[in-house]
């Protein structure tokens, strides 16, 4: 719906257009002092005018439809397509800041990391000059899964301090803590998290994890037990299940 939208908006400008160059093209042909020379330099440059701005709408409509394509072809899983579709409309709107989401969307997916975090600065630039919290923790996801826990940590803080309620980036701060072993920091990490978000799964798992890795099955034992009192969903539930018995051992 909101891409036929568009394309009815981007039509009524284009029509717009034609009309007031059908206007202008009435007012020349009524100058009366002017010459045969003048007029057709007139016309010429009206219609340059009008085929520059049809040309500029069409390339609008064009790239929305690749980035729409691109949005429909990852949530089929159709990757590649996805990465292509993206691609074309970044290039023919690079100053459009949705088409650059759904390249760096479709890179991530495709686990092309570092080519995502190369297109932070222009992410950046449109953005006026600073990340808003989505981009900056897709940004961080990538430096997690890239190994650069140092780099991921720096992003996750931030955020974390900025909003306490986005539970996202806390969640991965932890799990970065935990890759680095500084279990400590992590439990508290995910305690704090869950303070806020008591059934946020990841958050208890992660929590669990952290404390049997730091030698302390009990806790870990007694975090998953604790989730009773939480509704969780199903495949959650047998997840919860499957940490008892590997903890239990």
């Amino acid at each position: 719906m909101e891409i036929i939208r568009f394309i009815f908006w981007e039509a009524i400008k284009v029509l717009g257009l034609v009309l007031i160059a059908l206007l202008a093209c009435k007012s020349v042909a009524a100058l009366s002092t002017s010459t045969v020379t003048v007029r057709r330099g007139l016309y010429v440059l009206i219609l340059a005018i009008t085929a520059l701005g049809a040309w500029y709408a069409g390339n609008d409509v064009a790239a929305e439809i690749y980035r729409w394509t691109a949005v429909s072809n990852l949530s089929r899983g159709d990757l590649k397509k996805a990465y292509l579709n993206s691609l074309r409309a970044v290039m023919m709107r690079p100053n459009n800041l949705n088409n650059w989401h759904a390249l760096v969307r479709s890179k991530m997916h495709l686990e092309q990391l570092q080519s995502a975090l190369d297109d932070e600065p222009a992410i950046r630039a449109l953005s006026g000059g600073s990340l808003d919290e989505v981009d900056a923790y897709q940004f961080a996801l990538c430096w997690f899964f890239l190994g650069k826990y140092d780099q991921a940590a720096e992003i996750t803080q931030r955020l974390v301090r900025q909003n306490p309620s986005y539970a996202a980036p806390g969640v991965l701060q932890g799990l970065t803590y935990t890759s680095q072993k500084k279990y400590i920091e992590a439990e508290q990490t995910f305690l704090a998290v869950l303070q806020l978000f008591p059934n946020n799964e990841t958050a208890v798992e992660g929590l669990a994890r952290a404390y049997y890795l730091d030698g302390n099955r009990r806790r870990a034992r007694e975090v998953l037990d604790d989730t009773a009192r939480f509704a969780f969903p199903p495949n959650a539930r047998d997840r919860i299940q499957v940490l008892k018995g590997l903890y239990e051992q």
